[in-house]
């Protein structure tokens, strides 16, 4: 079981910090305590309990070897993100979201394959038969594609599900996903609307903080449930014997 953390420590990580009461969303007021100087508070028991059943969930999926993929488009989200996805093993997407990545993967999966096998024709010096104008060509594409498919380069099927760190600012991740049940985890901050994620945790999506500690928390969570995957197949190939 992953170790929660205390509300003191969300206290000091910023996680209960809204936004202006002006932004608020309705739909968010179960998960909001109360404001100080024009700023909603959130309730931090709420969040807490939301991330116990949240982790959990999430670290079952990781158990049967589901692929959760991470997404987020925001400044200061971007190299958390992604380096975190990285170490629990999972795809990333952290420059813009592709239009079409969700419904209409089968497309998208074609500019993965075609991705990585330039990234092997490069490893392998296939290109040293060409021009040095068409290496150099190709070298320009391959970077520009490594750019937003470096992260994608292990998906060769539609994720099980979406980790979205801020729920409010991929919309059109969050739109694409939902159209196709596509589950979602999601972080809301008071401006966001709950209801557009499978799985929600209500915690402050600004702050760096903030951010590294529910990122943190959710790779740690799918971590632990590879681990077991990855023993249960052993044991399985093992049993075959």
């Amino acid at each position: 079981m992953i170790k929660l953390p205390s509300i003191l420590e969300m206290l000091q990580s910023g996680v209960h910090f809204g936004h202006q009461i002006s932004r608020r969303h309705p739909k968010m007021d179960p998960y909001i305590f109360g404001e100080r100087n024009g700023v909603h508070v959130i309730d931090l028991e709420k969040t807490r309990a939301k991330l116990e059943e949240v982790l959990a969930i999430v670290q079952k999926m990781a158990t049967e070897g589901k692929v959760i993929l991470f997404a987020s488009t925001k400044p200061q989200a971007r190299e958390i993100v992604k380096q975190a996805a990285i170490d629990c093993g999972m795809p990333y997407l952290v420059s813009r979201w592709l239009g079409g990545l969700i419904t209409n993967f089968s497309e998208l999966k074609k500019l993965i394959q075609k991705y990585n096998t330039m990234k092997t024709e490069q490893a392998s010096g296939e290109w040293e038969k060409y021009t040095k104008k068409e290496q150099i060509d190709f070298a320009k594409k391959l970077e520009t594609m490594h750019e937003t498919l470096a992260g994608l380069s292990s998906l060769a099927k539609l994720p099980d599900a979406l980790f979205i760190p801020a729920l409010q600012r991929e919309k059109t991740a969050v739109a694409e996903a939902n159209k196709m049940n596509i589950a979602i985890v999601g972080v809301a901050d008071t401006n966001a609307n709950p209801n557009k994620a499978t799985l929600v945790i209500p915690a402050n999506d600004d702050a760096v903080n903030s951010i590294k500690m529910i990122v943190g928390l959710v790779a740690e969570a799918i971590k632990t449930g590879r681990a077991e995957w990855e023993k249960t197949k052993v044991i399985g190939a093992i049993e075959k014997k």
